[in-house]
């Protein structure tokens, strides 16, 4: 007996076959509502960030945004 690889499209949860065109979606429209909903930050990586040196070069960039918005607040007096 055959074994048939298949899988729920993310989107509308219908059942594919892995040898489909559109694989891993039913069809054209469930992929661009995909692509849309990560357009529009419909899905995100809710996991913390453990990386040490990322969480350094994250505060030392947020430190710089702060220092440069305190800059223009003296500019205009």
């Amino acid at each position: 007996m055959a074994k048939f690889n298949t899988l729920r499209c993310p989107t509308c949860r219908t059942i594919v076959l892995a040898g489909s065109e559109d694989f891993p979606f039913c069809s054209d429209r469930c992929r661009v509502i995909d692509l849309g909903k990560w357009a529009s930050g419909g899905y995100v990586i809710s996991s913390p960030i453990h990386d040490p040196e990322l969480l350094d070069e994250l505060e030392g960039l947020r430190d710089r945004g702060q220092a440069s918005s305190g800059r223009g607040s003296q500019d205009e007096r």
